[in-house]
Formats: structure tokens, sequence, C-alpha cells
């Protein structure tokens, strides 16, 4: 559980306790960005200042993060990948291919003689997951939207999900908003941040500056967000 987050330098710096930690750690991975664990007995002031010791090599190593987060995963047999709501295992035995699903997860089995390079192979287990996407989507977006909405004395006519290739989201003249199933690849904060920022274009249709307060309004650090945000690609699908 994150215990605090600053910027530091421009760079998002989440800090975390734990009971079980003997030393000041700081890990970098890609979507979580840095995180940095904290011993019970010692103090955030402390990792604070170790973090501006170590800022030069997180910086060299934050930019080997984002190069690796523009490269699309290449999928393989006997891996877990983990989607919002499941663990997606791609299995490989026997001669037929089949999938095998349970409340939190899904197995998806290829022939043994599956050669896991070829495109055409990468191809149908990226429609494979835009399916799990699909389900978690409808399933999470629209009861979420709702609930923000009831929060922030908005209203909208309805929400659609698509499998859109520009953007997270949009809303219509009429305040129908369509949301992205990939927004299920995101953050929970950046799923929070593009329904509101649709959410606040039933006010105001544009991106004028009037909007940007709004949108500021409801939701806090919006401009923060919607720079994280942009590190995101809708068309490549990337996992840890």
């Amino acid at each position: 559980m994150i215990t605090k987050q600053i910027l530091i330098d421009e760079i998002e710096i989440k800090f975390r306790k734990s009971k079980r930690a003997k030393n000041i750690a700081i890990r970098i991975k890609p979507i979580d960005g840095v995180i940095v664990t904290v011993p019970r007995l010692s103090t955030i002031k402390n990792a604070e200042n170790f973090v501006y010791q170590k800022l030069s090599w997180i910086k060299k190593n934050l930019i080997k993060i984002q190069k690796l987060q523009k490269a699309p995963t290449v999928f393989d047999s006997n891996k877990d990948y983990f989607t919002k709501f499941h663990k997606f295992r791609i299995s490989q035995s026997g001669d037929k291919f089949f999938i095998n699903k349970t409340r939190e997860s899904i197995i998806a089995n290829f022939p043994n003689n599956t050669d896991f390079k070829l495109p055409e192979i990468q191809n149908q287990i990226r429609d494979l997951l835009i399916e799990v996407f699909r389900e978690e989507a409808k399933s999470y977006l629209p009861e979420r939207t709702h609930l923000l909405a009831s929060q922030k004395e908005l209203q909208f006519q309805k929400v659609t999900i698509r499998n859109t290739k520009t953007r997270w989201g949009s809303c219509s003249f009429t305040n129908n908003i369509s949301l992205s199933l990939h927004l299920m690849r995101l953050p929970n904060e950046l799923i929070d941040y593009v329904i509101l920022h649709e959410l606040a274009h039933t006010l105001i249709k544009n991106h004028s500056s009037e909007f940007w307060n709004t949108l500021e309004a409801i939701c806090p650090n919006s401009k923060v967000l919607n720079k994280k945000l942009k590190n995101y690609n809708l068309n490549i699908f990337y996992w840890r």
C-alpha cells in the first residue's frame, strides 16, 4: 500500500512502508513507476533523502523502462499475463487448441507444434486478450462512470464500450459517452481520469481553458494524470 506520493525533479515517487524490509530500496517497474520501500523503523524523510542521492540512477533506469514500455509484448507459452481481473495463462500441450475459463483465470492452450514467433499466433493471442478486456470493461466501466458522475453531480445519457484505436474515450453532443475497452490496461487512477475527462465534456464540449479548469475542479491533479496517460499507447500490448 502506497504511504506517500510526491514529485521529485518532475519524477513521481511512490513511498511504501514495509514491516518486512530491512533497508530502503528503490524499484522501477513499467506502469508502476518508481516505488521506494521504507522499513518500518525508518522515516519517509530518510527515504526522500535517499532518493535524492540516487536521482541520476533513477533517471537513467527510467529511460530504459520507458523504451521497454514502447515495445509490444511477444507472447510465449507457459507464462502468466495479468489483466485487471484475470490471470491469463498461455499453455502448450496435446494437438488441439482450447480455452478454459474460471472466475479468476483464463487458460489458452495451444498444440505442442505451435510456433509462437509467427505473427498470426501473436495476433490470435492479442485477439483473445481483447475479448477478455471487452468482458472486463463491460462489467466495470459503466458502473464506474455512474459512480463518478453521481459523486461529481454530473449527468450523461449512456455509456458504450468499443475497441477504439485512436481515443481512450469521447463524449457526444447529446452526452453519450464512449469508452475504449483498452482502458482496462491502465492503472485505476488513469481510468478514472479518462472517465472524468469525458464527464467534464458533458458541461463543456471543447478543450478551452474553461474546460481544463472545470476538469481540474472535478479531478484534482488532472495535468499530471494527463501527462501520465501520454505514456500509454492504445495500439501497443505491454505486460510486466
